[in-house]
C-alpha cells in the first residue's frame, strides 16, 4: 500500500493543481503518471512543494481532452505499483444537460415523495 497522498488545490485554465505528500525523503519527486483512456499523458509537472514532504503536481489537460461526455484522469504511482492514488473528470456537451435534468426530476420526485410521508406523518401523530 502506497504512503503517497494527493490533494487537489484548483482546477483552472486548463490545469489540474494538487500536492502530493507522503514521499520518501531522498530529493527526488515521486514517480507518478496520469493516465487518460489508460495512456500516459503528457504535461505532467512535478516540483518541490513548500515543505520537504510536499509536492507539486501540475497537470496541464491537452485539448483533445475536451469532449463530449465524461473524460477521466487517473493519477497513479508510476512503475510496476502502478497504485490509483486520485482521479478527476471532465463533464462536457449535450449529453450532461440531459443527464443534469434527470437527476434534477429525479430529486424533484423524492421530495415530493417525502413532503408527501411527512405531511401524512404530522397528519396521523396529532
Amino acid at each position: 500500500m502506497s504512503k503517497l497522498t494527493v490533494t487537489k488545490i484548483r482546477f483552472r485554465n486548463g490545469t489540474w493543481e494538487g500536492v502530493i505528500t507522503g514521499a520518501n525523503d531522498t530529493g527526488l519527486p515521486p514517480d507518478i503518471q496520469v493516465l487518460f483512456q489508460d495512456r500516459p499523458l503528457d504535461g505532467v509537472v512535478i516540483s518541490e512543494g513548500s515543505t520537504d514532504a510536499e509536492w507539486n503536481l501540475h497537470i496541464t489537460i491537452p485539448a483533445t481532452a475536451i469532449a463530449d461526455g465524461v473524460q477521466t484522469f487517473v493519477i497513479a504511482e508510476g512503475g510496476s505499483g502502478g497504485q490509483k492514488l486520485d482521479s478527476f473528470s471532465l463533464i462536457a456537451g449535450e449529453a450532461t444537460v440531459d443527464d443534469m435534468r434527470a437527476e434534477i426530476e429525479l430529486l424533484r420526485a423524492e421530495l415530493d415523495m417525502l413532503k408527501r410521508a411527512f405531511r401524512r406523518h404530522c397528519l396521523e401523530t396529532s
